[in-house]
Protein backbone atom coordinates (compact mmCIF):
# COMPACT_ATOMS: atom_id res chain seq x y z
CA UNK A 1 0.00 0.00 0.00
CA UNK A 2 1.50 3.60 -1.01
CA UNK A 3 2.22 5.57 2.21
CA UNK A 4 -0.10 7.32 3.98
CA UNK A 5 0.20 10.77 3.27
CA UNK A 6 -1.96 14.29 4.13
CA UNK A 7 -5.64 13.28 3.45
CA UNK A 8 -4.50 9.58 3.38
CA UNK A 9 -7.44 7.35 5.34
CA UNK A 10 -5.76 5.86 8.25
CA UNK A 11 -5.28 1.89 7.24
CA UNK A 12 -7.83 -0.43 4.99
CA UNK A 13 -11.91 -0.03 5.45
CA UNK A 14 -14.58 -2.72 5.72
CA UNK A 15 -18.12 -2.03 5.11
CA UNK A 16 -20.66 -4.70 6.18
CA UNK A 17 -24.30 -5.02 6.98
CA UNK A 18 -25.93 -7.33 9.50
CA UNK A 19 -28.70 -7.94 6.49
CA UNK A 20 -26.52 -10.19 5.14
CA UNK A 21 -26.98 -12.63 8.07
CA UNK A 22 -30.73 -12.26 8.11
CA UNK A 23 -31.63 -12.62 4.66
CA UNK A 24 -31.97 -14.96 1.87
CA UNK A 25 -32.87 -15.34 -1.93
CA UNK A 26 -34.82 -18.52 -1.00
CA UNK A 27 -33.66 -22.47 -0.09
CA UNK A 28 -33.28 -23.20 -3.76
CA UNK A 29 -31.61 -20.30 -5.12
CA UNK A 30 -27.54 -20.15 -6.00
CA UNK A 31 -27.18 -17.65 -3.44
CA UNK A 32 -28.86 -19.75 -0.50
CA UNK A 33 -25.49 -20.27 0.63
CA UNK A 34 -24.25 -17.13 3.18
CA UNK A 35 -20.93 -15.73 1.92
CA UNK A 36 -21.22 -11.69 2.89
CA UNK A 37 -21.71 -12.39 6.58
CA UNK A 38 -19.22 -15.31 6.63
CA UNK A 39 -16.94 -13.25 5.24
CA UNK A 40 -17.28 -10.44 8.24
CA UNK A 41 -17.16 -13.48 11.01
CA UNK A 42 -14.26 -14.92 9.54
CA UNK A 43 -12.19 -11.56 9.30
CA UNK A 44 -13.40 -10.94 13.13
CA UNK A 45 -11.97 -14.44 14.29
CA UNK A 46 -8.80 -13.63 12.15
CA UNK A 47 -8.25 -10.89 13.49
CA UNK A 48 -8.62 -8.79 10.63
CA UNK A 49 -11.64 -6.16 11.38
CA UNK A 50 -11.21 -4.30 14.43
CA UNK A 51 -13.48 -1.85 15.56
CA UNK A 52 -11.62 0.84 13.85
CA UNK A 53 -11.43 -0.47 10.35
CA UNK A 54 -15.23 -1.73 10.47
CA UNK A 55 -17.82 0.43 9.28
CA UNK A 56 -21.55 -0.05 8.91
CA UNK A 57 -22.80 -0.02 5.13
CA UNK A 58 -25.62 2.99 4.51
CA UNK A 59 -28.49 1.90 2.62
CA UNK A 60 -28.74 4.11 -0.71
CA UNK A 61 -32.52 5.66 -1.42
CA UNK A 62 -34.21 5.87 -4.02
CA UNK A 63 -33.19 9.32 -5.05
CA UNK A 64 -29.47 7.93 -4.63
CA UNK A 65 -30.30 4.39 -7.08
CA UNK A 66 -31.10 6.96 -9.87
CA UNK A 67 -28.06 7.98 -10.78
CA UNK A 68 -27.93 5.27 -13.00
CA UNK A 69 -30.83 3.03 -12.55
CA UNK A 70 -34.64 4.08 -14.04
CA UNK A 71 -37.04 5.50 -11.28
CA UNK A 72 -39.68 3.16 -12.49
CA UNK A 73 -37.83 -0.23 -11.71
CA UNK A 74 -36.87 1.17 -8.39
CA UNK A 75 -40.27 1.77 -7.63
CA UNK A 76 -41.17 -1.90 -8.93
CA UNK A 77 -38.09 -3.07 -6.79
CA UNK A 78 -39.84 -1.42 -3.68
CA UNK A 79 -43.39 -2.52 -4.12
CA UNK A 80 -42.37 -6.45 -4.23
CA UNK A 81 -40.39 -6.02 -1.32
CA UNK A 82 -43.40 -4.28 0.37
CA UNK A 83 -46.11 -6.59 -1.07
CA UNK A 84 -44.43 -9.98 -1.59
CA UNK A 85 -45.44 -10.34 -4.74
CA UNK A 86 -45.26 -8.95 -8.12
CA UNK A 87 -47.97 -7.89 -10.65
CA UNK A 88 -48.51 -9.95 -13.93
CA UNK A 89 -46.55 -7.61 -16.06
CA UNK A 90 -43.67 -6.82 -13.79
CA UNK A 91 -41.10 -10.25 -14.69
CA UNK A 92 -41.57 -9.16 -18.14
CA UNK A 93 -40.49 -5.59 -17.98
CA UNK A 94 -38.52 -5.70 -14.99
CA UNK A 95 -36.70 -9.41 -14.21
CA UNK A 96 -38.22 -9.43 -11.19
CA UNK A 97 -40.36 -12.53 -9.23
CA UNK A 98 -38.53 -15.21 -11.45
CA UNK A 99 -36.39 -18.22 -10.52
CA UNK A 100 -33.33 -15.94 -11.07
CA UNK A 101 -34.94 -12.92 -9.27
CA UNK A 102 -37.45 -14.19 -7.07
CA UNK A 103 -39.37 -12.11 -4.46
CA UNK A 104 -38.33 -12.25 -0.97
CA UNK A 105 -38.33 -10.11 2.51
CA UNK A 106 -34.87 -7.55 1.92
CA UNK A 107 -35.18 -7.78 -2.25
CA UNK A 108 -34.78 -3.94 -1.98
CA UNK A 109 -32.97 -3.39 1.21
CA UNK A 110 -30.62 -6.00 0.71
CA UNK A 111 -28.98 -4.71 -2.69
CA UNK A 112 -29.63 -1.25 -1.46
CA UNK A 113 -27.23 -1.61 1.48
CA UNK A 114 -24.72 -3.50 -1.38
CA UNK A 115 -24.90 -0.34 -3.68
CA UNK A 116 -24.81 1.92 -0.62
CA UNK A 117 -21.54 0.92 0.76
CA UNK A 118 -19.86 1.10 -2.89
CA UNK A 119 -21.26 4.45 -3.37
CA UNK A 120 -19.97 5.50 0.07
CA UNK A 121 -16.96 3.89 -0.27
CA UNK A 122 -16.72 5.54 -3.35
CA UNK A 123 -17.06 9.01 -1.87
CA UNK A 124 -14.23 8.25 1.28
CA UNK A 125 -11.64 7.29 -1.35
CA UNK A 126 -12.61 10.73 -3.78
CA UNK A 127 -12.25 12.74 -0.61
CA UNK A 128 -8.83 11.16 0.67
CA UNK A 129 -5.33 11.22 -1.20
CA UNK A 130 -5.48 7.48 -0.81
CA UNK A 131 -6.49 4.29 0.66
CA UNK A 132 -8.64 1.08 0.14
CA UNK A 133 -11.78 -0.06 0.69
CA UNK A 134 -13.38 -3.85 0.88
CA UNK A 135 -17.26 -3.78 0.30
CA UNK A 136 -18.04 -7.45 0.10
CA UNK A 137 -21.54 -6.91 -0.60
CA UNK A 138 -20.68 -4.93 -3.87
CA UNK A 139 -19.87 -6.37 -6.85
CA UNK A 140 -23.34 -6.77 -8.46
CA UNK A 141 -21.98 -6.30 -12.00
CA UNK A 142 -24.80 -7.68 -14.10
CA UNK A 143 -27.92 -5.29 -13.05
CA UNK A 144 -29.18 -3.60 -15.43
CA UNK A 145 -30.62 -0.02 -15.93
CA UNK A 146 -34.42 -0.97 -15.93
CA UNK A 147 -34.28 -4.40 -14.66
CA UNK A 148 -32.78 -7.19 -12.85
CA UNK A 149 -30.15 -9.42 -13.84
CA UNK A 150 -27.71 -11.97 -13.44
CA UNK A 151 -29.13 -13.10 -9.86
CA UNK A 152 -27.94 -8.75 -9.61
CA UNK A 153 -31.14 -6.55 -8.27
CA UNK A 154 -29.11 -3.30 -8.80
CA UNK A 155 -25.46 -2.70 -10.74
CA UNK A 156 -23.17 -0.99 -7.59
CA UNK A 157 -20.20 -1.02 -9.19
CA UNK A 158 -21.93 1.09 -12.20
CA UNK A 159 -23.11 3.69 -8.78
CA UNK A 160 -20.00 3.49 -7.52
CA UNK A 161 -17.68 4.64 -10.45
CA UNK A 162 -20.50 7.32 -11.73
CA UNK A 163 -20.07 8.40 -7.61
CA UNK A 164 -16.57 8.23 -7.73
CA UNK A 165 -16.31 10.41 -11.41
CA UNK A 166 -19.07 13.08 -9.55
CA UNK A 167 -16.81 13.66 -6.32
CA UNK A 168 -14.27 14.48 -9.03
CA UNK A 169 -11.81 11.21 -9.68
CA UNK A 170 -11.62 11.78 -13.40
CA UNK A 171 -10.05 7.86 -14.46
CA UNK A 172 -11.66 4.91 -13.40
CA UNK A 173 -10.17 1.32 -13.89
CA UNK A 174 -12.34 -1.27 -13.63
CA UNK A 175 -10.95 -4.59 -13.48
CA UNK A 176 -13.32 -7.89 -12.94
CA UNK A 177 -12.00 -11.32 -12.48
CA UNK A 178 -15.40 -12.96 -11.74
CA UNK A 179 -16.05 -16.31 -13.69
CA UNK A 180 -18.96 -14.43 -15.56
CA UNK A 181 -18.60 -11.15 -17.85
CA UNK A 182 -19.27 -7.98 -16.68
CA UNK A 183 -21.54 -7.20 -19.08
CA UNK A 184 -24.07 -4.62 -16.66
CA UNK A 185 -20.92 -2.55 -15.73
CA UNK A 186 -19.82 -2.74 -19.80
CA UNK A 187 -23.56 -1.67 -20.75
CA UNK A 188 -22.82 1.19 -18.82
CA UNK A 189 -19.81 2.37 -19.57
CA UNK A 190 -19.15 1.23 -23.34
CA UNK A 191 -17.20 4.16 -25.45
CA UNK A 192 -16.20 6.01 -22.25
CA UNK A 193 -12.73 6.89 -22.58
CA UNK A 194 -12.77 7.83 -18.57
CA UNK A 195 -13.70 4.71 -17.81
CA UNK A 196 -10.97 1.44 -17.97
CA UNK A 197 -12.90 -2.25 -18.55
CA UNK A 198 -11.11 -4.79 -18.30
CA UNK A 199 -13.19 -8.46 -17.44
CA UNK A 200 -11.34 -12.06 -17.20
CA UNK A 201 -13.98 -14.51 -17.46
CA UNK A 202 -15.06 -18.48 -18.06
CA UNK A 203 -15.25 -18.77 -22.37
CA UNK A 204 -19.04 -20.18 -23.69
CA UNK A 205 -20.46 -19.06 -19.99
CA UNK A 206 -23.96 -16.93 -19.25
CA UNK A 207 -24.18 -14.46 -20.29
CA UNK A 208 -22.28 -15.37 -23.48
CA UNK A 209 -21.23 -11.89 -23.87
CA UNK A 210 -17.46 -10.16 -23.75
CA UNK A 211 -16.12 -12.16 -26.59
CA UNK A 212 -12.24 -11.41 -27.28
CA UNK A 213 -13.36 -9.04 -30.16
CA UNK A 214 -15.63 -7.16 -28.14
CA UNK A 215 -14.16 -3.73 -27.32
CA UNK A 216 -17.12 -1.87 -25.69
CA UNK A 217 -16.46 0.88 -28.12
CA UNK A 218 -12.59 1.18 -27.67
CA UNK A 219 -12.27 1.60 -24.14
CA UNK A 220 -13.01 -2.28 -22.64
CA UNK A 221 -10.58 -5.68 -22.69
CA UNK A 222 -12.39 -8.60 -22.62
CA UNK A 223 -10.23 -12.22 -22.32
CA UNK A 224 -12.58 -15.09 -22.01
CA UNK A 225 -10.50 -18.15 -20.68
CA UNK A 226 -10.75 -21.85 -21.06
CA UNK A 227 -12.57 -23.85 -17.95
CA UNK A 228 -10.09 -24.94 -16.08
CA UNK A 229 -7.69 -21.74 -15.56
CA UNK A 230 -5.73 -21.90 -13.02
CA UNK A 231 -3.24 -19.80 -10.78
CA UNK A 232 -0.30 -19.72 -12.98
CA UNK A 233 -2.12 -19.01 -15.79
CA UNK A 234 -4.05 -16.41 -14.10
CA UNK A 235 -0.60 -14.71 -13.52
CA UNK A 236 -0.08 -14.98 -16.91
CA UNK A 237 -3.20 -12.93 -17.68
CA UNK A 238 -2.32 -10.42 -14.47
CA UNK A 239 1.15 -9.41 -16.19
CA UNK A 240 0.50 -9.83 -19.83
CA UNK A 241 -3.13 -7.80 -20.18
CA UNK A 242 -4.37 -6.33 -17.05
CA UNK A 243 -1.26 -4.49 -15.19
CA UNK A 244 -0.03 -3.21 -18.74
CA UNK A 245 -3.58 -1.50 -19.24
CA UNK A 246 -4.06 -0.36 -15.83
CA UNK A 247 -0.54 0.75 -15.48
CA UNK A 248 -0.89 3.29 -19.19
CA UNK A 249 -4.43 4.28 -18.11
CA UNK A 250 -3.32 5.75 -14.65
CA UNK A 251 -6.22 5.67 -12.98
CA UNK A 252 -7.38 7.83 -10.29
CA UNK A 253 -9.42 5.17 -8.90
CA UNK A 254 -9.01 1.03 -9.42
CA UNK A 255 -12.34 -0.59 -8.97
CA UNK A 256 -11.40 -4.48 -8.18
CA UNK A 257 -14.73 -6.99 -8.73
CA UNK A 258 -13.07 -10.19 -7.42
CA UNK A 259 -15.74 -12.40 -7.87
CA UNK A 260 -15.83 -15.99 -5.68
CA UNK A 261 -17.33 -17.91 -8.63
CA UNK A 262 -14.09 -18.04 -10.41
CA UNK A 263 -12.11 -20.91 -7.74
CA UNK A 264 -12.32 -24.09 -8.30
CA UNK A 265 -14.77 -25.10 -5.77
CA UNK A 266 -17.69 -23.08 -7.49
CA UNK A 267 -20.76 -25.10 -9.11
CA UNK A 268 -20.90 -21.90 -10.97
CA UNK A 269 -18.44 -22.02 -13.28
CA UNK A 270 -15.13 -24.77 -14.34
CA UNK A 271 -12.54 -22.54 -13.67
CA UNK A 272 -9.81 -23.63 -10.72
CA UNK A 273 -8.60 -20.58 -9.26
CA UNK A 274 -7.31 -20.58 -5.28
CA UNK A 275 -7.94 -17.51 -3.06
CA UNK A 276 -3.87 -17.41 -3.96
CA UNK A 277 -5.05 -16.31 -7.00
CA UNK A 278 -7.15 -13.35 -6.05
CA UNK A 279 -4.76 -12.02 -3.57
CA UNK A 280 -2.23 -11.70 -6.44
CA UNK A 281 -4.15 -9.73 -8.03
CA UNK A 282 -5.56 -7.68 -6.10
CA UNK A 283 -1.04 -7.16 -4.64
CA UNK A 284 -0.52 -6.66 -8.24
CA UNK A 285 -3.09 -3.37 -8.43
CA UNK A 286 -2.04 -2.21 -5.29
CA UNK A 287 0.67 -0.36 -5.98
CA UNK A 288 -0.38 1.25 -9.57
CA UNK A 289 -2.81 3.75 -7.81
CA UNK A 290 -3.72 5.52 -4.61
CA UNK A 291 -7.04 4.57 -4.40
CA UNK A 292 -8.76 0.81 -4.51
CA UNK A 293 -12.13 0.08 -3.83
CA UNK A 294 -12.15 -4.38 -3.63
CA UNK A 295 -15.70 -5.70 -4.53
CA UNK A 296 -17.23 -8.99 -3.86
CA UNK A 297 -19.63 -10.45 -6.29
CA UNK A 298 -19.90 -13.96 -7.64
Amino acid sequence: MPPAGPGALPGPLFFGAGIYRGSSYGRLHPLRVPRVSTVMDLGKALGWLPPERYRTSPRAKAAALGLWHDPDYISALQQAEAEGRVSPEVPARHGLGTLAHPVFAEMFRRPATGAGGVMWAAETLAAAASGAIHVPGGGTHHGLRDRANGFCYLNDPVLGILTARRAGLARVAYVDIDAHHADGVEAAFAGDPSVLLISVHEENRWPFSGLLSDDGGGNAFNLPVLRGVNDSEMRAVLEGLILPRVTAFRPDLIVLQAGADALEEDPLSRLALSNNAHRTVLAALRPLCPRLLLLGGG
